[in-house]
């Protein structure tokens, strides 16, 4: 099993996908310390009783948006990269396995994605704190405890949809469809999802991948009705799209033709 992690590490760090996928997750880490200066400046400008009533979102708002889409695309490459170039036959005759092969697989992109988002998340969330300083600029910043939960549950999620792209790939085998499908989850859907009467609407768009990470632990200071869901059945429905998803692309994997 660590031959084979070394192995699929050594095959992520070496393609230039992953240095594209991880290149986009430093802007937007660049976007956040941008946003920042512009907060910074914006409060700046604005006379004490607008002040009274200024919000902004916080400084890792524009890493939130961006991570899901990395994900989806770390993830789905992860599988299907392979089998665009004909690998796939070289990787199970080096390992035959294809259990410890397929675990290997999501077990290196979630920890890569995890890694590279809490890195960017922590390194834009203490940049904007550091540009914002003093200025009590609501809904921006909050206890250092409550932001550290807020941005690990956001990686967290990361992974976890990194998981889900990666069942998706090793199912469809296909990158274009693993994400046109991961991108309608996460911006198609939701939109739709609010078309439908109440209270199904707030019901359906609370299940949704990209709605749980603020249900679990949503950024300091803003407003906690952020779905219908308890943090607790927010992250036993993250934990039951992750496991899914990996059961469907284990089973595909294992029992599929080459």
């Amino acid at each position: 099993m660590i031959d084979a992690l070394a192995a699929e590490w050594y095959k992520l760090r070496t393609v230039r996908s992953t240095f594209a996928v991880f290149g986009t997750v430093a802007v937007f880490m660049l976007l956040c310390l941008l946003w920042s200066w512009y907060v910074a400046r914006y409060w700046d400008g604005l006379s004490p009783a607008r002040r009274a009533t200024a919000k902004a979102a916080p400084a890792e708002q524009p890493l939130a948006v961006a991570l899901p889409v990395c994900a989806v695309v770390l993830g789905a490459l992860t599988f299907t990269s392979e089998y665009a170039h004909g690998m796939n036959r070289t990787t199970l005759a080096a390992l035959p396995n294809r259990p410890v092969l397929f675990a290997s697989k999501v077990g290196v992109a979630a920890a890569a994605m995890l890694g590279a988002a809490l890195a960017a998340l922590a390194a834009g969330a203490a940049a904007g704190d550091a540009i914002v300083g003093s200025r009590p600029v609501a809904t921006f910043q909050g206890p250092a405890a409550d932001v550290a939960v807020h941005l690990l549950w956001l990686g967290l999620t990361t992974a976890a949809i990194t998981l889900v792209a990666c069942g998706l790939g090793a199912v469809l085998r296909s990158t274009a469809g693993t994400i046109t499908v991961g991108m309608a989850v996460l911006f198609v859907v939701p939109g739709l999802a609010r078309l439908l009467p109440s209270p199904w609407d707030e019901r359906i768009w609370s299940a949704l991948p990209g709605s749980l990470s603020d249900q679990i632990a949503g950024p300091p200071g803003s407003s906690t009705d952020h779905g219908v869901l308890s943090p607790s059945a927010a992250v036993a429905v993250l934990v039951a799209y992750a496991a899914v998803a990996l059961g469907a692309g284990a089973f595909s994997f294992t029992r599929r033709d080459a």
